[in-house]
C-alpha cells in the first residue's frame, strides 16, 4: 500500500502535523522508533494570546498573569513587567489531542535508514521493512537523517538550558510569578561572561521550574556549567532544593542553515529550521502553520501522477515563501549580534526590546511581523536604545552585511 504521507518522527512535530493532515482526508503512515505515545520528556511555553488566537487556551497547564524579568543588577533595578500573560501547556493534555485527531495515521516502529525516489512515489527503508508514500515528511528534529541542508558558513549556534522541577526550601521565584528572562548575576564570584539567566515558574502547591539558559552561543554553554549557575543563584538567594520531581536538559540549534527547498523529501519543526532564529520558540509556529501546510499538501497531492519532487516544493514553498526567508536572514542577523553582546549590553538590549509597543515585540517574537514591520520595529528599537548596544548593532552591519543583503534577495 502507498500512503498518501509518511511521517518521520512522533514528538511534537510529527503529531501536530500528523492531526492537521488527517483533517484533511489523506491516507497517513507514520514512523517512529518509540510509540506516538510514549511521553515527552521537556515542557513548552507559550504566550497565552498566541494560543488563544488558535482557540486551544484549554491546552495550558499552568497561566501567569505576573510576568516580568529582571535585567541588571538586583538592587539598582526593578524587574521589568511584561503585563502580558504567559503559559506552559499541559503536556499529556497536549498530547493526547494531537494523538485523538490523528487517528488515521498507520504507526510502524522503527528508524528511517534511507530513502528513494521513484516517479510518483518515495520509498524509506527501516528496520526489516519498506515503506512506501507519495510524499515523505521528515519531523524527527534538527538531527533529521532524510534532510538536506548546507553545511553551515559558521559554527552553529545552540540554545542550552539545565533545569528541574521540584521543591525547595523557600521560593525561587515568588508565589503566582513567571520569570521570563532573570539576567542578575550578583551570585556569579566571578565574570557573567557568557551571559546566562534564570527561566522559572511557580507550578502550585510549592513546586517550582527553574531553568537556567543560555541564549545561544557557539559553541554552546556546558550542561555541567548552566547546573554550576542554576545552584550559585539558588544558593546566593538562600534557596535549597527539598526535591527534584525532574530534571530538564535542552539543546537545539538557533542558526541552522535553512534546508536545501528543492529536495523531494519535506521536513517540519526543526528539520525545516523552523526554531525562531532570535528566540528558540517553536511550538506555537509549528501550530499556527500546520494547518496552511496541510492545506497546500492536499492541494499538490490533487494531481495523481505527481512526483516526491513536485510535491515536497509545494511543502517547501509554504513553510519559506520568500517574505519568511528574507525574514528569517534578519532574524539570524539579530542573533549574531546578540551573541557578541556581554552581559551588560545584553541588559539594556532587552530593556529597550521590552519598551517597544506591545504588538511589535509580541509580533517579533511570535514571527507574525511583516518584513518592513519588522524592519521598521528595529530602527525603532535602535533609536531609543543605549549607546554601547547601538554601537554593538553598528558593528554587526560590518561583519554580517551578508545577511542582511540575503534578507534583501529573500535568497535561502
Amino acid at each position: 500500500m502507498t500512503a498518501d504521507v509518511l511521517i518521520v518522527g512522533a514528538g511534537p512535530a510529527a503529531l501536530i502535523l500528523a492531526a492537521a493532515l488527517s483533517e484533511r482526508g489523506l491516507t497517513l503512515a507514520g514512523l517512529a522508533p518509540t510509540a506516538p505515545e510514549a511521553p515527552w520528556p521537556n515542557t513548552y511555553g507559550i504566550w497565552c494570546d498566541e494560543l488563544e488566537a488558535l482557540g486551544l487556551s484549554e491546552l495550558l497547564g499552568h497561566r501567569w498573569q505576573d510576568t516580568r524579568s529582571y535585567l541588571g543588577a538586583a538592587a539598582a533595578t526593578a524587574p521589568l513587567r511584561h503585563r502580558r500573560d504567559y503559559g506552559l501547556f499541559d503536556k499529556h493534555r497536549l498530547h493526547q489531542h494531537l494523538l485523538g485527531r490523528s487517528k488515521a495515521v498507520t504507526w510502524h516502529r522503527g528508524k528511517a535508514t534511507g530513502v528513494s525516489h521513484h516517479g510518483d512515489h518515495s520509498r524509506v527503508t527501516t528496520d526489516g521493512q519498506e515503506l512506501k508514500a507519495r510524499l515523505v515528511i521528515d519531523a524527527t528534529g534538527h538531527r533529521s537523517a532524510l534532510v538536506e541542508r548546507p553545511q553551515p558558513p559558521n559554527p552553529v549556534a545552540y540554545q542550552a538550558a539545565y533545569g528541574l522541577v521540584g521543591r525547595f526550601s523557600q521560593p525561587p521565584v515568588e508565589p503566582d510569578q513567571f520569570s521570563l528572562m532573570d539576567y542578575r548575576c550578583e551570585h556569579l564570584s566571578g565574570s557573567a561572561e557568557p551571559p546566562t539567566f534564570l527561566y522559572a515558574m511557580d507550578l502550585g502547591n510549592d513546586i517550582y521550574f527553574v531553568e537556567e539558559t543560555s541564549l545561544a552561543l557557539a559553541p554552546a554553554v556546558s550542561f555541567d556549567t548552566l547546573k554550576e549557575r542554576l545552584e550559585q543563584r539558588l544558593a546566593y538567594d538562600g534557596v535549597s532544593v527539598k526535591e527534584i520531581h525532574h530534571t530538564e536538559h535542552c539543546l537545539f540549534p538557533m542558526n541552522q542553515p535553512l534546508p536545501d527547498l528543492n529536495q523531494p523529501v519535506l521536513g517540519f519543526g526543526g528539520a525545516a529550521s523552523m526554531v525562531h532564529p532570535a528566540t528558540g520558540y517553536m511550538v506555537g509556529a509549528m501550530l499556527r502553520r500546520s494547518g496552511e501546510l496541510a492545506d497546500a499538501i492536499a492541494l499538490a497531492l490533487d494531481q495523481p501522477h505527481a512526483s516526491p519532487e513536485t510535491l515536497a516544493r509545494a511543502g517547501w514553498q509554504t513553510l519559506w515563501s520568500t517574505e519568511r526567508v528574507r525574514k528569517h536572514h534578519i532574524y539570524q542577523f539579530g542573533l549574531e549580534v546578540l551573541m557578541r553582546f556581554n552581559h551588560r549590553q545584553l541588559c539594556q538590549f532587552f530593556e529597550s526590546f521590552f519598551k517597544l509597543p506591545r504588538s511589535q515585540w509580541a509580533g517579533f517574537l511570535a514571527d507574525g511581523l511583516t518584513p518592513p514591520e519588522l524592519v521598521w520595529a528595529m530602527i525603532t528599537m535602535f533609536s531609543q536604545t543605549t549607546n554601547p548596544v547601538r554601537g554593538g548593532l553598528m558593528a554587526g552591519v560590518g561583519t554580517d552585511a551578508q545577511l542582511l543583503i540575503k534578507s534583501l534577495m529573500g535568497a535561502a
